[in-house]
């Protein structure tokens, strides 16, 4: 028994799980949250969640290519520059996972989050988005996908703007990547409402170190163990996928990272609600309601595919690696999920 709970997937697990945790306590106690920071900036005048968001990229990127800088972290061998970068897919997928999330109300981290807390309508999100990911990923609509945007593993430089720069300016690589995640902190901080919210600067903060924690524990169990695994950060679309299949079927398949993840947001969550007194069953009494979160859900599973992550997956852990994909991923979510906003909102011809 032993021997089992120390082995190199149970390691990957733990890894995960201790930055899922930290995240899902991000969400409930310092609420953080990608759709509600896009909700306070389009229809509540504050930017202090959005904030929240550059000060967690900022704090990823210095972290990362600290990492980098002390050879700790290996970039052509992470999942996200491992592969050539196709814009188009990155705004496909982005306007797709972000039309859905609003729709539905929540990501997949912001999902898990909700569950941690006892709403039972966000398990239905949960479960819909992961099996439409495997779909995706596997199933009938792998076939469109690779006919789509066929994989091709990357020649030549990596596609970030880190190695670019280097390339261009002949300056170390960490360096680079340190510089701009500076740029970015120092950005983000300067307004003085913003510095007026010390519990916005510190959660933030407390997200950029979970994702920091996955590229330096997989990086180092990839170093360290007879047995290869994906160099990886924290993603909701896949993992979650992931954790329903080992659920069923513990004995055939193996833990992984984003099993871990998974259940850490979920264990932080749900430890969060109850240091706030939030825990509560609710569930969902209007099927119209119930209809957009299964619709916006699997467009949710669908879309992070397509843009090979989710809003925390490409707007977190790929950004801090500074991948030609994070930025416009995120924009693309941002520009559905305003689309999704409106229409709920205000409305279109037919509105769902």
């Amino acid at each position: 028994m032993l021997e089992l709970l120390s082995s190199h997937q149970f390691l990957l697990a733990y890894a995960g799980l201790g930055g899922g945790i930290l995240l899902g306590l991000a969400a409930r106690l310092g609420r953080f949250c990608t759709l509600g920071a896009i909700e306070d900036y389009f229809y509540s005048s504050s930017d202090i969640r959005l904030r929240m968001w550059g000060i967690a990229i900022a704090v990823a990127i210095i972290g990362t290519f600290s990492l980098v800088h002390f050879e700790a972290l290996e970039l052509e061998k992470t999942a996200h520059l491992r592969q050539q970068w196709n814009p188009l897919e990155s705004i496909f997928g982005g306007l797709l996972f972000g039309y859905g999330m609003a729709i539905c109300g929540n990501c997949g981290y912001g999902a898990l989050a909700r569950l941690g807390g006892g709403d039972l309508r966000a398990f239905v999100i949960v479960i819909v988005m992961g099996i439409s990911a495997y779909i995706t990923i596997s199933g009938p609509l792998a076939y469109i996908r690779i006919w789509l945007f066929p994989m091709r593993e990357t020649e030549g430089p990596l596609p970030s703007f880190a190695t670019s720069l280097s390339n261009l300016t002949g300056l170390d690589l960490s360096m680079v990547g340190i510089t701009i995640g500076l740029v970015i902190l120092i950005a983000t901080i300067a307004p003085k409402h913003v510095r007026q919210h010390p519990k916005a600067i510190i959660w933030g903060a407390i997200v950029g170190l979970a994702i920091i924690s996955g590229w330096a524990s997989t990086q180092w169990l990839h170093t360290e163990s007879f047995e290869a695994n994906t160099i990886i950060s924290h993603t909701f679309s896949g993992p979650i996928g992931e954790t329903i299949l080992y659920a069923m079927t513990a004995s055939g398949t193996s833990l992984t990272f984003g099993v871990g993840s998974v259940a850490g947001v979920w264990i932080g969550a749900f430890i969060g609600s109850l240091i706030k007194g939030h825990f509560r069953w609710e569930a969902c009494e209007d099927p119209r309601e119930l209809r957009r979160q299964i619709i916006g859900a699997g467009l949710m599973g669908v879309g992070a595919v397509f843009a090979v992550g989710c809003s925390i997956g490409q707007g977190l852990s790929a950004i801090s690696l500074l991948a030609y994909s994070g930025p416009l991923t995120l924009i693309s979510l941002i520009a559905g999920a305003a689309l999704g906003l409106r229409q709920l909102m205000i409305g279109f011809t037919n509105p769902i």
